[in-house]
């Protein structure tokens, strides 16, 4: 029996900050960017946005677009690293703000969670998904992905922002793309990117070491939270490549596959924390399996002619490049961005004319921390028709321009009114803060 992705839908920013204009203002050579890292524009959450709103848009486009009851709904797993509550989890966000479309107590019987695991999060909310539609062919799940990149400003993540959310219908005898039972792994407990959370003194901010009751706090600390990351740039590069390079192997192991297996996959789908991070990391794996090359991961200069060699640079434009088309335009969407790649594969195929029925793709999953997930899926007939129902280049095509001006306001939430108006969607309406036994709670709404 087959399972998989039956068909797919997308919620991003409608506003983007270009590249070239962020670069000139925290003098950087725009080139070092665009070429150098495949960067174009950098999206960004309006002051309505959120990864809940990204979530709960991308849902009901996918719903509405298949015709599907909420009644076929048996479970919506999402997968996040940008929460917006320590307990109760986005999932629980998306079903009340479904409802409000859909019926009250429409997903009253629909089982949902939050998987988190940095980046990788939604490949293990898929695979757990998959497993479930495995014992239970009848039935239908969502899976989502969504979150919003966000590093500090003057930082060096800060080119690599972006947000968004991908939902994802999974089903048996799926029409875009059937995935293999066999998963490699590989996971270290590292910290190469984390968001910890911190603790001052209360007497730090009061400036009294009597410890007074502060905004309900009766602690004598007070825990700060920040949505941007602490990492380590090299460091967690190096945790990339150690992870997807041994999870690879770990998946030719137990696949009992011979020879370089990457031959077998027409596109390769990668994590991508920016543009061109898969071409760049995929080179040592490339070397490990190739028998005419003496691989010495110590030996740079190697590296880098064996990736400007003109061989490894035309596997790349026929495997990698098609993925990293939207990713140039959109940014990190961390635990979206392996599945925005996958789609950006699949509308460039579409737009080509490709016929890749039957065609195997490789996915290498990663997420800090450390974890890689390495399996592979095969391209189902008439994943076209499935395919065509998205617009994937034409919305990123449509996105509006911003300011450095407006993007700073926006990064600092000092922006009040938002850059566009909502039309269609759910939005972030307000958050209570005067009810005492509801301070925090996040109310959503629909515009039409």
């Amino acid at each position: 029996m087959k399972v998989g992705i039956d068909s797919i839908a997308f919620n991003i920013p409608k506003i983007h900050l270009p590249i070239a204009t962020l670069a000139v203002n925290r003098n950087i050579e725009p080139e070092k960017l665009i070429k150098g890292l495949g960067l174009q524009k950098m999206s960004f959450p309006d002051t309505y946005q959120d990864v809940v709103t990204f979530a709960a848009n991308a849902a009901l486009q996918l719903i509405q677009q298949e015709n599907l009851k909420p009644e076929d709904i048996a479970r919506i797993y999402i997968g996040t690293e940008s929460g917006v509550d320590s307990s109760k989890p986005v999932a629980s966000y998306v079903i009340q703000l479904l409802e409000q479309k859909l019926g009250t107590a429409a997903f009253r019987y629909c089982d949902v969670v939050d998987l988190t695991f940095a980046c990788i999060g939604a490949v293990d909310a898929l695979q757990t998904t998959l497993d479930f539609i495995r014992i239970h062919p009848e039935k239908k799940a969502i899976v989502i992905a969504t979150d919003n990149a966000k590093y500090d400003l003057n930082s060096t993540g800060e080119y690599t922002q972006g947000a968004g959310a991908i939902a994802m219908l999974i089903t048996s005898n799926p029409k875009i793309i059937a995935f293999s039972k066999e998963v490699g792994v590989s996971t270290e407990g590292v910290f190469d990117f984390f968001k910890p959370r911190r603790h001052l003194s209360k007497e730090q901010i009061t400036h009294s070491n009597s410890n007074p009751d502060w905004f309900g706090v009766l602690e004598n600390e007070v825990a700060i939270y920040k949505e941007q990351p602490i990492f380590d740039g090299q460091y967690s590069n190096q945790c990339y490549i150690n992870r997807i390079s041994d999870a690879y192997f770990h998946y030719k192991r137990i696949s009992n596959q011979e020879g370089p297996i990457y031959q077998n996959w027409t596109n390769i789908l990668m994590h991508l924390p920016y543009c061109f991070q898969a071409r760049r990391t995929f080179v040592e794996i490339y070397m490990q399996e190739n028998s005419n090359i003496e691989y010495d991961p110590t030996n740079k200069e190697q590296l880098k002619l064996i990736s400007k060699s003109e061989e490894y640079l035309n596997f790349v434009h026929q495997t990698i490049y098609p993925s990293e088309i939207a990713s140039g335009q959109v940014g990190n969407m961390y635990t979206g961005s392996i599945f925005l790649g996958m789609l950006s594969t699949f509308c460039y195929h579409l737009k080509q004319k490709s016929n890749i029925d039957n065609q195997k793709m490789g996915f290498i999953a990663y997420g800090s921390g450390s974890k890689s997930k390495v399996f592979e899926g095969v391209v189902q007939p008439g994943w076209e028709q499935a395919i065509s129902k998205t617009t994937l280049f034409e919305t990123l095509d449509a996105s509006t321009e911003i300011g450095i001006e407006t993007y700073e306001s926006l990064h600092r939430k000092e922006l009040k009114n938002s850059v566009l108006s909502p039309k269609n969607e759910y939005i972030l309406d307000h958050i209570e803060n005067e009810n005492p036994v509801l301070l925090g709670a996040r109310y959503y709404t629909f515009v039409d």
